[in-house]
């Protein structure tokens, strides 16, 4: 069994805790390890949140797709806006702590990075947008309501 589910959403900030929302209540009925589903939620909320921010204004929303098949979840975040440089995205270089800006945003795919265990950063063929997909393997907890093992 697996589950699959996608929204298209507006690209305000109230539409993020929607979408996490939704995400943590399928994967806690699943069975999935808290920890996981924490790690999960939380690159989740970053790439919607780029979404919002970066969007575009062509169109007033995004998508989110995400999907549990067998031990692997797997998420889409796409958007309308200029999508990624060419060459793609790259981490920021790291500068010591006195350099570093202190002003919020900016290490939102960096932590996706780190708590997923794939990441793949591009822009859709043609129309332009960025696209955000991330694969997390999962852990399970006992006495899940829903098993997809």
């Amino acid at each position: 069994m697996s589950i699959w589910w996608s929204l298209q959403l507006r690209r305000e900030a109230a539409s993020v805790p929607l979408a996490r929302r939704l995400l943590v209540g399928a994967m806690e009925a699943a069975g999935v390890d808290p920890e996981i589903v924490h790690e999960v939620s939380v690159a989740l909320s970053e790439a919607c949140s780029n979404a919002v921010r970066h969007g575009g204004e062509r169109a007033g929303v995004y998508r989110v797709t995400a999907s549990i098949h067998g031990d692997v979840c797997r998420i889409e975040v796409t958007d309308s806006g200029p999508g990624f440089p060419p060459g793609g995205w790259l981490p920021p270089v790291a500068a010591p702590p006195a350099a570093r800006d202190p002003a919020p945003g900016g290490r939102g795919l960096g932590l996706i990075e780190a708590l997923c265990d794939r990441v793949r950063f591009g822009n859709q063929p043609g129309s332009g947008g960025a696209v955000v997909t991330f694969d997390k393997v999962l852990k399970w907890r006992d006495g899940a309501l829903l098993s997809l093992r």
